[in-house]
């Protein structure tokens, strides 16, 4: 069967979860034996003249600091017997990443996320996020957790995933994505379709509406019909039907259960419609309690066999 992974950029700004990042960019390259390479951005803003003696100097001194740690970090890899190109560019982090991996052929990017929320993300919004809605191939974002031990010998664990389906069609590629996932690392996987409430009563509470239930029993017949197929490869699947605003109901039901990898869809809107309707997606990488990995066309081989109908 074709690999699902063939090239991964990692994208680093050498911080504590750039470096948990690179962890994860570690054990896919290791799993689907794929090739890495690691890329660092020299962050200067268009209309600044690089020619400028202060601007010189800046990024003189930025390159000297990327070398070195570029040169730690291969350092790290060759003790791992593990080997990748990198390199750095200029420019702003969040259009260079997505140029590099379309001109690269990337099938993922993987990045750390800062997670910042409330007005330090209104002012400085997220390198992920942009990176999330502008790559042309799946992303991976890893944020730190507060208390969160890290030991680099150690693989990070991929055992238990959460799949959010809506039934679009990119829900559904990124079911398929992770039911790759989920065979690779023979990891569980648990799907869930959120319902979201008919009407906002005026107290503010949801609700279902007269067909709630009988909704709901549709919707649990189409994902039992979705993961059958998964069940008879001998994957473990479950999935669930959630009431709520789908944003808070996953992450709701991560405090439930917990997860080593959210995989979801997204549509990767941006300018006024991304004003206008969101990202759940977004919402989601924002808060999780762990690793999210958005799929956005997904590269499938042509040999790949599917593990869902298409």
């Amino acid at each position: 069967m074709a690999p699902l992974i063939t090239k991964i950029l990692l994208a680093t700004d050498f911080s504590d979860c750039a470096a948990l990042a690179q962890d994860y960019a570690l054990s896919l390259a290791s799993a689907w034996k794929a090739e890495l390479a690691i890329l660092h951005v020299l962050e200067f803003q268009p209309g600044m003249d690089p020619e400028l003696p202060v601007n010189r100097v800046y990024l003189e001194q930025l390159r000297k600091d990327a070398d070195a740690q570029l040169s730690q970090l291969r350092a790290q890899l060759a003790r791992r017997g593990l080997s990748g190109e990198s390199r750095h560019v200029t420019g702003i982090p969040s259009l260079r990443i997505a140029e590099e991996a379309a001109e690269a052929g990337a099938d993922l990017v993987v990045l750390g996320t800062h997670g910042r929320s409330g007005l330090a993300h209104v002012l400085l919004g997220s390198t992920a996020e942009r990176v999330v809605a502008s790559a042309s191939c799946p992303v991976l974002t890893v944020r730190m957790q507060r208390a969160q031990p890290r030991s680099s010998a150690e693989a990070p664990a991929i055992r238990r995933l959460l799949v959010p389906v809506d039934f679009s069609d990119h829900s559904l590629e990124a079911f398929e994505y992770a039911a790759s996932v989920a065979a690779q690392f023979h990891a569980a996987l648990t799907l869930v379709h959120v319902m979201e409430p008919a009407a906002y009563g005026l107290d503010f509470t949801l609700a279902l509406g007269t067909d709630g239930p009988a909704s709901k029993a549709r919707l649990e017949a189409r994902l039992a019909e979705l993961t059958a197929p998964l069940v008879a490869q001998g994957l473990a699947v479950d999935h669930l039907v959630r009431g709520g605003t789908p944003a808070d109901s996953i992450l709701g039901w991560t405090s439930h259960q917990p997860y080593d990898l959210i995989i979801m869809g997204t549509h990767g809107r941006r300018g006024l419609s991304h004003l206008a309707a969101g990202s759940v997606a977004e919402a989601v990488l924002r808060r999780a309690p762990c690793p999210v990995l958005t799929v956005k066309s997904p590269k499938f081989g042509a040999g790949h066999r599917r593990f869902t109908p298409q």
